[in-house]
């Protein structure tokens, strides 16, 4: 009896481990998600925008080298090196491309109608034509706007420096998001009764130059979320901090390199935001065709006190 007891149990357990094994087996083969990421340059608005899509995805139980493997590509500011990238990305079939400021964005959008796209740090995706309009895209690209409060900052810099007559406005030539912000500055300028010079670089290497010819020109430079501009702004605050002149910039990473102060929005939140809407597109197979561009509700001022106390600027006590 004692051996038929024990023969029953032994079979038992091999019915167990059988049984197990397929389960075990499953779980070994859940599907690793692929997301390809291309940052147009490297500068401090950026890379918080990247780091704030990583942190926020993390959040949300989507880490990487666990459940998800990210391959973070940078173009280092060029056009030619976004193409390469966004088809590489493509050719990697990955799930998701998180594409950070308009060339990148314009870069992928342009060779895949087919896997989702999220943008970020892209001012109007509707005139930029990655989507049909923000409010219903009706394509594969989806995402968030860093569109600048430009006539707030206008109002700024008529705060900071109430004797302004004439702003600089400092951006470069071959960026649509800049233009685009820079309309909406000059608008407000003429609301406030400014004058206003462009003032444009076409490439990191005339930064230094075209910022000298505007001094004994203007009295404050302006400079929007102009990628080429912030990732030179230490040379612009150099030239127009030795200059007296005033820098008002469209984002905290800017004030940071010297520019003396901006009412603008958190990148790193913003790239949070995005990682949600990912979030929507991975676990619930939302398509980025119907969903809306978002935006940042709130911006911060932040000013720069050494570059304050360089130009012998108080800072009015009511901001």
């Amino acid at each position: 009896m004692k051996k038929i007891i024990v023969a029953a149990m032994m079979a038992a357990l091999c019915l167990t481990a059988v049984s197990a094994a397929p389960k075990k087996a499953k779980k070994s083969k859940e599907k690793v998600l692929k997301i390809g990421v291309i940052q147009l340059v490297e500068h401090s608005a950026l890379d918080a925008n990247y780091k704030g899509f990583v942190d926020g995805l993390a959040e949300a139980g989507y880490v990487d080298g666990k459940n998800i493997k990210i391959d973070y590509q940078n173009a280092q500011g060029e056009q030619a090196n976004c193409v390469t990238i966004a088809q590489k990305l493509i050719n990697d079939k990955d799930d998701l491309i998180f594409a950070i400021a308009t060339p990148a964005a314009q870069a992928v959008a342009n060779l895949t109608q087919d896997i989702p796209v999220l943008i970020s740090s892209v001012t109007d995706p509707e005139s930029a034509k990655l989507v049909k309009s923000n409010n219903k895209p009706g394509t594969n690209v989806s995402g968030t706007s860093d569109l600048t409060p430009c006539a707030a900052q206008m109002e700024l810099l008529k705060k900071i420096v109430p004797s302004a007559k004439t702003v600089g406005m400092l951006f470069c030539s071959s960026e649509q998001n800049s233009y685009f912000q820079i309309k909406l500055a000059e608008e407000a300028c003429d609301k406030l009764g400014l004058k206003y010079v462009e003032a444009t670089v076409s490439n990191s290497n005339e930064i230094q130059q075209v910022t000298q010819s505007l001094c004994g020109k203007v009295d404050v430079i302006y400079s929007p979320t102009d990628n080429m501009i912030a990732a030179g702004m230490a040379l612009v605050a150099q030239v127009a901090n030795e200059n007296k002149i005033p820098t008002i910039v469209g984002e905290e990473g800017m004030v940071n390199a010297g520019g003396l102060a901006t009412y603008g929005i958190n990148y790193y939140e913003l790239g949070k935001q995005t990682a949600k809407m990912a979030v929507e597109i991975l676990r619930d197979g939302k398509k980025p065709a119907d969903m809306p561009i978002q935006y940042l509700d709130t911006c911060d001022l932040k000013v720069n006190e050494d570059t304050a106390k360089k130009l012998g600027i108080t800072i009015p006590a009511n901001l």
